[in-house]
């Protein structure tokens, strides 16, 4: 065997041997993979010049595979799986704020081809944009406010969720079937978003939307944390109800607010200028899906 001529084979050259293995001849090998006879004949030869064996028994009708074709098809065909594999398949960096992790990255792993791998990121929303641009995660799962900056990257509203109040569970205004935001800017508030910064959440739009300017006692971005500061009685929390039904809630009730007026609403934001990536696209349309 002439090793130098090895590394000019061809992946062509392995589809057309397969195919004529696989169909019985080059006539049917050539109709099944949409190419000329003579171009399955030439890949063929090509491949038996750089083995320095023959394949086929062409004296034979159909062709038969000699003993070095036989030994060499299921190594033909593995190489071919991967290279199919390697296509369709991928590490997939997905980017997601905790709450929304939680409830939709289990669901998206589990309708996944084996191909396809999941690496969780998580992180607050604020975070993901900058991953995002940087390339360090391929998607993000995030809300839309507070608005992102980069004009590289685009976004696709998955689902819409309410804003609820937390209040411990004595509270006089647990028992209620919903409250108002003027109840609640009358309270010691706990907020989602950054304990100091512009940026501008769901919450704060509400109380904005109807004049109120309420004072937040405590500002998180970890409902767990949120859910805790209430439960000690520190204040009572207005937050997106996904966060924080999917967290422990002894000790604590939702209680709808009536005219919040503004819905959290989650998107799926990737760059604008992504490399085509059949893994990605894979993850995306089960992303559509689970949150669908």
């Amino acid at each position: 065997m002439d090793l130098g001529a090895m590394y000019g084979v061809k992946m062509d050259w392995f589809v057309s041997f397969a195919a004529v293995a696989r169909y019985g001849g080059f006539s049917a090998a050539a109709k099944a993979v949409y190419r000329g006879q003579s171009r399955i004949s030439e890949h063929i030869a090509e491949l038996e010049r750089a083995l320095d064996v023959q394949l086929f028994d062409r004296t034979a009708h159909p062709p038969r595979l000699t003993p070095e074709g036989r030994a060499l098809l299921p190594q033909a065909e593995e190489i071919l799986r991967r290279v199919q594999n390697l296509s369709a398949g991928g590490a997939v960096r997905f980017g997601a704020y905790p709450s929304a992790a939680a409830w939709l990255f289990p669901q998206v792993v589990r309708r996944l081809p084996d191909s396809v791998r999941l690496l969780l990121v998580e992180g607050p929303s604020v975070d993901l944009e900058a991953a995002l641009v940087r390339g360090d995660i391929d998607l993000a799962i995030r809300p839309v406010h507070p608005l992102v900056a980069d004009e590289s990257l685009v976004h696709e509203v998955l689902w819409r969720e309410p804003l609820t109040a937390v209040f411990p569970e004595r509270h006089p205004l647990a028992a209620h079937e919903s409250v108002g935001l003027e109840q609640l800017a009358e309270l010691p508030l706990i907020s989602i978003g950054e304990s100091d910064g512009p940026r501008q959440f769901e919450s704060h739009l509400a109380f904005a939307s109807k004049g109120l300017s309420p004072e937040s006692a405590f500002r998180t971005n970890q409902p767990q944390t949120l859910l805790s500061l209430v439960r000690h009685g520190l204040g009572v929390g207005v937050t997106n109800e996904l966060a924080v039904s999917t967290a422990n809630l002894d000790g604590v009730r939702l209680v709808p607010i009536h005219d919040a007026g503004v819905e959290r609403q989650v998107a799926l934001f990737t760059r604008r200028d992504r490399p085509a990536s059949p893994a990605l696209d894979t993850v995306i349309e089960a992303v559509r899906k689970v949150s669908g």
